[in-house]
């Protein structure tokens, strides 16, 4: 098995993080710092930062509406809230991790899961996911504001004086709040309400969904 394949088997991140945990000499294999063309054998013994890393088979997935204030990673150097947080005790010896992102002061639809396979399905630029997004702006929107949006978005609709749909595919940080800054309008709130074909479904803020089969996206 390819090392890039196997450590995301692990669950220890998704396809292109555990790529990047490889080209950062972090992983070893049977002592021997690992490459990116490292094939793992049975009997191999792979480390990640030092410590042993096998296989996991309990793959869980994980639906949040996560609330503004939550950052989206593992864990944090600064004792700053994480997603991981909102998590029962029971889940945090699984290996799971945020799939994609969400900004500390954006709320809204999140998965989480330990399945790495499943994580790069979603993210990878080449599956084109949609993620759709509300936000409520500083001023009137005006039909410029919205044809501005779509040199970026997919769709972008207004359903306010305030307030706009806009649908994107791409997944650059704070993108969503740039594109709108980038037509004059500052981002009061943000909120995600779909992944694909999944939704939030009218779940309160906090609330997570646990499965044990991959979600439909």
């Amino acid at each position: 098995m390819r090392i890039n394949k196997f450590l995301a088997s692990c669950n220890v991140g998704s396809r292109r993080a555990v790529e990047a945990f490889v080209t950062e000499g972090r992983v070893m294999v049977n002592g021997v710092v690992a490459e990116l063309s490292s094939v793992i054998q049975s009997g191999d013994t792979v480390t990640l930062d030092g410590k042993v890393i096998s296989l996991i088979d309990n793959k869980v997935y994980i639906v949040m509406n996560k609330p503004c204030g939550y950052l989206t990673t593992c864990s944090d150097d600064r004792g700053r809230k994480t997603v991981m947080d909102l998590l029962p005790k029971e889940f945090l010896d699984l290996h799971i991790f945020p799939v994609g992102r969400l900004d500390m002061d954006t709320s809204g639809l999140l998965v989480l899961s330990n399945d790495g396979d499943f994580a790069n399905d979603i993210m990878h630029p080449s599956m084109k996911v949609q993620k759709t997004y509300i936000a409520t702006v500083d001023k009137d929107i005006t039909d410029e504001h919205l044809n501005g949006l779509l040199n970026e978005a997919d769709e972008a609709r207004k359903l306010g004086t305030k307030k706009v749909e806009i649908i994107i595919h791409t997944g650059k940080n704070r993108q969503v709040r740039k594109m709108l800054e980038a037509v004059g309008l500052d981002c009061v709130t943000l909120h995600r309400t779909r992944i694909g074909k999944l939704s939030i479904n009218g779940m309160k803020s906090g609330e997570i969904s646990c499965h044990d089969k991959p979600i439909d996206i």
